[in-house]
């Protein structure tokens, strides 16, 4: 068994790497140096938490990448106290990170044994997640506005649910709300962040390419 000296020194060279590869949020850093990911994987892949690589956590499911989980959250922006959301809870990593940058998380994922396990470990490690199991494309109206939404799967459009829980700019005197989520086709998606600017008014930036699971619901598909 590994000691955690080993791991905080590989943790340390992850944070190292992300860096290198151009997050250069010093804030998002210093969450993913902090969040022990060798929690959220099954005890085979542990020698393997901090390499930059997605790992199967059963259920034809992964843990992302550690660098798309960094990418999300510094297009997200979130800060302390903002509410934000997530579809697709999975491992519970990228809500880890999120809780610490002071955000307050709610979560969805539609694979209830998965869900349980997640919780069990979140709360394990301290992490007060809201979560839920259900269909995320829809999102989660009862707790809405939402000053962020992140979506970890692939879509081919920004579903309308998500868009209409953002908070609108200005609202309680606070920014746009953010979605940031991956459109495109089967082959590959490209990362959009959108910012809901009015009622019907949005503003949307896409920047690079990656490759997620498809996004599954009643306003999802690639």
């Amino acid at each position: 068994m590994l000691r955690d000296g080993v791991f905080d020194r590989r943790r340390q060279r992850l944070v190292d790497k992300m860096r290198e590869n151009g997050i250069n949020d010093e804030r998002v850093l210093a969450a993913i140096g902090s969040v022990h990911r060798h929690r959220f994987v099954e005890g085979a892949f542990r020698p393997r938490a901090y390499e930059d690589e997605a790992l199967p956590i059963g259920m034809k499911q992964t843990i992302s990448q550690p660098f798309t989980v960094a990418y999300q959250t510094m297009l997200l922006n979130p800060r302390p106290g903002d509410r934000i959301l997530e579809i697709g809870t999975g491992s519970g990593y990228q809500a880890a990170v999120l809780c610490e940058m002071g955000a307050r998380v709610f979560s969805i994922e539609r694979h209830r044994p998965l869900l349980a396990r997640t919780r069990s470990i979140l709360e394990s490690l301290g992490y007060r997640v809201v979560l839920r199991a259900g269909d995320g494309t829809l999102g989660w109206a009862a707790q809405a506005p939402f000053d962020g939404i992140v979506v970890t799967a692939g879509a081919s459009e920004a579903p309308e649910a998500l868009l209409q829980q953002l908070r609108i700019e200005g609202e309680d005197d606070k920014p746009a709300g953010r979605l940031v989520i991956p459109v495109g086709d089967h082959r590959a998606q490209t990362m959009n962040l959108y910012r809901r600017l009015g009622e019907d008014d949005y503003e949307r930036t896409a920047s690079r390419n990656f490759k997620f699971v498809p996004l599954i619901g009643k306003q999802g598909g690639l």
